[in-house]
Parts: C-alpha cells; sequence; structure tokens
C-alpha cells in the first residue's frame, strides 16, 4: 500500500495493526525546510557510520551525528550495531526543531539521531529500533529534509507492506507496540540523485553519561 499526503489536518496512522505510525505530513513551509536542510548540511560535525559485522567495524557511505541533553558537560553514551557513539550538544537549530516536533507530537525527546543520505543510492537496510537504551514503548519522531525519499514498514509475521513517500518537511511518529511488530526501512534507489537528511528525536532511559574519549585524554 502507497500512501501519499502533504498537508494533513489531522496525523493518520499508517499501520493496520499492532502499532502506531502517525505521519503528519509537512509541518513547515517548503521555504523553511530547504533553509533547515542547507544549515544542518553544513554545521553539523557529520561522520560515517560504523557497525560491527562480523567481528570486524565496517563505516557506512552514509553519516551520521548524534546529538543529546548533557548533565554538567557530560555527553550521553548511546550503543547500535555494535557500536558506543557519544552525543554532541544540540544546535540552536536542532533545538528549535526539537520544540517544534514535541508541539507537534505530543511528545518529549532528549536525543536526536541525524543521518545524511547523499544520494538515492544509500538507504537503510530492514530493522527495528530496539536497543535496550531507548526507553521502552516510546514514541521516535522522524523529520525530513531534501530529497523526497520513500519509507516502508513490513510486518515481522505477516510480511504486510506499508510505505509511503517522506516529502522535505514531513514528520512522522511511531510510537507503542510498532518496533515489536514492525521492520523499517529506507530503500535504495537509482531514481534520486539529491541529498536526503532524517533527524530521528527519540528518548534514551538507560544510557549512561560518561565522557568522551577526547575528554578521558585531556
Amino acid at each position: 500500500m502507497d500512501l501519499f499526503s502533504s498537508l494533513l489536518d489531522e496525523p493518520i496512522n499508517i499501520l493496520p495493526k499492532d502499532g502506531v505510525v502517525n505521519y503528519y505530513g509537512e509541518i513547515m513551509p517548503l521555504s523553511d525546510s530547504s533553509y533547515y536542510f542547507e544549515r544542518l548540511f553544513n554545521t553539523i560535525a557529520w561522520r560515517h557510520d560504523q557497525a560491527l559485522v562480523f567481528g570486524k567495524i565496517i563505516e557506512t557511505k552514509r553519516k551520521v551525528a548524534w546529538c543529546a541533553d548533557t548533565i554538567d558537560g557530560k555527553p550521553f553514551a548511546y550503543s547500535y550495531s555494535g557500536v558506543t557513539r557519544y552525543s554532541i550538544p544540540f544546535t540552536e537549530e536542532l533545538l528549535l526543531l526539537k520544540n517544534l516536533v514535541e508541539q507537534q507530537s505530543n511528545e518529549s525527546y532528549n536525543s536526536c539521531l541525524l543521518n545524511l543520505y547523499h544520494s538515492g543510492e544509500e538507504g537503510m537496510a530492514w530493522h527495528s529500533d530496539g536497543e535496550a537504551d531507548l526507553k521502552e514503548q516510546g514514541a521516535i519522531a522522524s523529520l525530513s529534509f531534501g530529497a523526497e525519499r520513500k519509507f516502508a514498514f513490513k510486518h515481522k509475521f505477516s510480511k504486510e507492506v506499508v510505505a509511503l513517500q517522506l516529502k522535505p518537511g514531513s514528520l512522522l511518529v511511531m510510537k507503542g507496540i510498532t518496533q515489536q511488530h514492525w521492520l523499517h526501512r529506507l530503500p535504495p534507489t537509482k531514481k534520486v540523485s539529491e541529498p536526503r537528511i532524517n533527524l530521528t528525536f527519540r528518548t534514551i532511559d538507560k544510557a549512561e553519561l560518561k565522557y568522551s574519549v577526547q575528554d578521558v585524554k585531556s
């Protein structure tokens, strides 16, 4: 099933069962989303993502950054794909976007994983966000900028697939038991040559606050 939406008066749950994925459509004008794309693209300290595969650390073409609240200047430590990352502070633009997303979704978040896809050839395989550090059944808000891309969900047991186009400036929120029952992915495509930035606001419950490696060395 493909869903195409623009501005929505009320969010719609695109899943037929076993979870809640609310799609809000575009929550800002195209001019604003273009502005934020340029600011994020040029000011975020992007790094290639890493994953532990068969005992070896590999780097992805996709770049990422992880921002989070801090306490006494100490960053969050967050682990996924077998690698621990340390957060950097929220930028002014990210705080503004975080507040906007919290108002729209009626949820609160303390961290944000940022993804930079340089073209449609970069994507994300089927997975669910079930890391132990995440708040149980907590909301994960996905805010898109740049190129419009297809985003898909697949039920873990029935294999039913739901897909939609994520437009620049659009908001999608996953919550409840969604991660237990559904996988999601950003399929690669050769039809898209422009870059895309995706912000995923989330709540870390059990992450320990640690000094980064740089802080320890200093």
